[in-house]
């Protein structure tokens, strides 16, 4: 499923600025933000995906 996969990269990609944030550095913690509000409407589409596979069935 293309959307699960996109939900795996976006995470992986954040990863790096998770690492950075803990560290203390103000701006990859607003690049965490931004990403995990992408994150967030990715896992929107993936729910609605199953969703829609459910229904088909």
């Amino acid at each position: 499923m293309q959307e699960y996969e996109s939900l795996k990269v976006q995470i992986a990609e954040i990863e790096a600025d998770i690492d950075k944030a803990e560290g203390g550095n103000k701006a990859a913690g607003t690049r965490v933000r931004k990403q995990m509000q992408k994150i967030k409407q990715a896992a929107q589409d993936v729910r609605n995906k199953i969703l829609e596979i459910r229904c088909v069935d």
